[in-house]
């Protein structure tokens, strides 16, 4: 934009009635950065953010009522309450061990098998394939092509 005199009359007017420079921007018909940056090279005082619009002060939080002094843990400890006497004690009782079944770990086949799952992991059918797999890949041929699929050609699909 060619900052003409009139412009930058009108632009320092509106700026001194206090309007935003986004609302400056919409009725001299640029953007809001324009307005901004030829304020600050014509050095026009700064505005308050608009964020902190007000000034008055925040009331101040509610008191929070004031917590119970701490008491020294000697004096806790000092003596324990007195027992009851007659009471007999009650005979412990034997808790039973927690049981868990977890699913039987898959036996070690070693780096010379297929290593791709068959079934559904914690039910008794599930296992792993176990053939000779490929040189140098975890499994054998028919897994190997459902595992590593050739990325297609990006050039097919631009036209």
């Amino acid at each position: 934009m060619d900052w003409t005199a009139e412009a930058i009359e009108r632009l320092k007017a509106l700026w001194t009635e206090g309007h935003s420079t986004a609302e400056i921007g919409r009725r001299m018909g640029i953007s809001k950065n324009a307005v901004v940056g030829k304020a600050h090279r014509l050095n026009l005082s700064a505005r308050p953010s608009p964020i902190r619009r007000d000034a008055t002060p925040r009331p101040a939080p509610a008191a929070r009522p004031a917590r119970p002094a701490l008491v020294p843990m000697q004096r806790l400890v000092s003596a324990p309450p007195p027992r009851p006497a007659a009471a007999p004690a009650p005979a412990p009782v034997a808790v039973a061990p927690v049981v868990r079944s977890f699913p039987a770990a898959r036996p070690r086949m070693g780096a010379r098998s297929c290593c791709w799952p068959l079934g559904e992991p914690g039910t008794p059918g599930f296992h792993f394939c176990g053939a000779d797999p490929m040189a140098g890949k975890p499994y054998c041929t028919e897994h190997a092509a459902l595992a590593y699929v050739k990325p297609r050609d990006r050039r097919e699909d631009a036209a």
